[in-house]
């Protein structure tokens, strides 16, 4: 039985079927991944669900997928290995930003290549998957009630969530909606403008600039963060003054140093 397979399996009960705006929605209480039940789906299908049991980051780290929380995939159009397929985890993660700031959230910016962080606290994070050519998995994780650094010690005082940061925190029905709104709209723009013309909103979002080390599977690099040149890509500035890009499938590991 292939995963696709397994985590329909897993996922018990057939899915609630739903429609939000222009998406079709499928809704479970406990699966293995939201990423590979949206594995086989067309394009503006997403998937949700209360609990995942395999919930995975980048380079298949663990990631904490309690009850709580909003545990979401959604399925977009994405040209195979273009500039703009390549982009997409830096749109996913503008996306994530405005749908949070519109609620309110205060202090919210982005880490490379789409972390959302608060006061240096992570709020959200995201996993693309491209299983079929043209077609782009965008998961997405927000602490919402969820309390992670409860399963995960090494959690504590890394993470943050919606309830700590809102005085009245949305349902994770409305989060839904909101989050696909915007995956819908700057997806739209992308595929209107290109990569390049969501540049200028990207570029606010990074912070000041600061010393990083990042991770090139092994090999360790210095340097001050200057935000992603028209592809996505890092530009890390170096103590030399010279500047080198790196893709998202580069890097195993990028730390703040300042």
């Amino acid at each position: 039985m292939n995963d696709v397979l397994q985590n329909l399996h897993d996922a018990g009960p057939a899915a609630q079927l739903s429609t939000v705006g222009d998406w079709v929605l499928r809704e479970f209480t406990v699966v293995g991944s939201t990423n590979l039940i949206a594995a086989d789906l067309p394009a503006w299908n997403a998937v949700v669900a209360k609990i995942q049991i395999n919930g995975r980051g980048r380079f298949q780290r663990r990631w904490i997928s309690d009850h709580g929380g909003l545990w979401l995939s959604a399925v977009v159009p994405s040209e195979f290995n273009s500039p703009a397929g390549r982009a997409m985890p830096l749109a996913a993660g503008l996306a994530v930003f405005d749908a949070l700031q519109s609620l309110g959230v205060e202090n919210i910016r982005m880490r490379w290549p789409n972390d959302l962080l608060v006061n240096n606290r992570k709020l959200a994070g995201l996993l693309l998957d491209q299983f079929k050519p043209g077609l782009t998995v965008i998961g997405i994780g927000i602490n919402v009630f969820n309390a992670p650094e409860v399963r995960d010690k090494s959690l504590t005082n890394q993470t943050t969530r919606l309830a700590d940061l809102l005085p009245d925190p949305p349902s994770l029905q409305d989060l839904t909606a909101l989050i696909l709104h915007h995956f819908r709209a700057v997806v739209g723009q992308m595929h209107d403008g290109g990569f390049p013309s969501l540049l200028p909103r990207l570029s606010r979002l990074w912070g000041p600039p600061r010393r990083i080390e990042i991770d090139l599977d092994g090999q360790l690099r210095h340097g001050i963060f200057n935000g992603v040149d028209d592809q996505g890509r890092l530009l890390l500035s170096d103590d030399a003054g010279q500047t080198a890009a790196f893709a998202s499938h580069q890097v195993t590991h990028l730390k703040e140093l300042s």
